[in-house]
């Protein structure tokens, strides 16, 4: 942890991969024992930001500090104190729960790892299973052996990127369960990165949403929620529509278009719902959606889209580990 209270500090940070700007001039400041969000689309530059802040893409612009370390300056030492959980679960499947932990200490060089193997392992309830193969794990199991893996060497940070994605309603509300558990019991500071609203909004002290490699918002939930007064309403129909048609409608105070959806930002959608029927009657509506004030509605309201659904990169998680073992030479 920084002197100023802060696990991660990044000012102008920026990454281009020759003409694409995947990270633009980014300010971050991710204070020691907290949970950071950052919150976006596919492709906006989440990822991008986790590879530059654990040193795996060199900066194009800018400083990070990460635990008190220069990213540029001082790699190695960022990743001896950071953990990394991937998009995807990166697990040995012919290895047992224990030769996996092995495994993990020997790629970071550790010595003395055993105890804290034990400790992991009973923290997150896998003592009974740690002789059999992780392939024969269930998805929830998977994932708290992946969060054992990156907690094994102690470190400040971990970067979760995307943790909960391609996971079943219950399985996510579980390991939302193990990533505040971490946080408090094991008082690491974790940034990760999701497209879910709700997910953000569960668990993160602090939140930046990110589209296009720039922040647009930062704050907390409750603080980025109170930025919108006003309600949204998501409209799709059989017949072509034009914003003039649609601003006619009384309570309508703006109109955006997103491909063939329709987005209206209204003063209540209670009191607007029943005129838009009424107006539309006859054009066929498909779906319709209502988004009340959220971190959806922030997005909305700042780049006039809703948040891709789509998934992050796979990350290359055993590279990351082979350049902290030979860190530690």
């Amino acid at each position: 942890m920084t002197g100023n209270g802060w696990a991660i500090e990044a000012h102008g940070l920026t990454k281009r991969y020759d003409k694409l700007l995947a990270v633009d001039h980014v300010d971050l400041a991710v204070p020691a024992g907290s949970i950071f969000g950052l919150l976006g689309p596919n492709g906006a530059g989440k990822t991008t930001i986790i590879k530059v802040l654990t040193g795996l893409s060199d900066i194009t612009e800018g400083t990070a500090k990460v635990a008190g370390f220069d990213v540029h300056q001082d790699p190695m030492h960022v990743k001896q104190r950071v953990g990394w959980v991937a998009a995807e679960v990166i697990l040995d499947d012919d290895l047992s729960g224990w030769e996996n932990l092995w495994l993990q200490a020997r790629l970071q060089g550790l010595t003395d790892w055993k105890s804290r193997a034990e400790q992991l392992l009973a923290y997150f309830e896998l003592t009974d299973r740690r002789r059999d193969k992780v392939g024969a794990y269930s998805t929830g199991m998977r994932k708290k052996m992946e969060i054992a893996l990156a907690l094994l060497h102690q470190p400040e940070v971990i970067f979760m990127d995307e943790p909960t994605i391609g996971l079943d309603a219950n399985v996510r509300r579980m390991l939302w369960d193990l990533i505040t558990g971490v946080n408090k019991q094991f008082g690491v500071t974790v940034l990760l990165t999701s497209h879910y609203i709700e997910e953000a909004d569960a668990l993160c002290d602090h939140v930046a949403i990110i589209d296009h490699g720039r922040f647009v918002a930062t704050g907390t939930p409750a603080e980025l929620k109170a930025r919108v007064k006003e309600d949204f309403i998501e409209l799709e129909t059989s017949e072509p529509l034009t914003a003039e048609r649609l601003q006619q409608v009384a309570g309508v105070s703006s109109v955006r278009s997103q491909g063939s959806t329709w987005i209206l930002r209204v003063a209540s959608a209670e009191e607007v719902l029943p005129r838009l029927f009424h107006a539309l009657k006859t054009d066929g509506i498909r779906r319709i959606n209502v988004e009340k004030p959220s971190l959806e509605t922030v997005f909305i309201d700042i780049t006039g889209k809703k948040i891709d659904q789509a998934g992050s990169d796979v990350q290359d998680y055993r590279k990351f580990y082979l350049n902290v073992r030979r860190a530690r030479r």
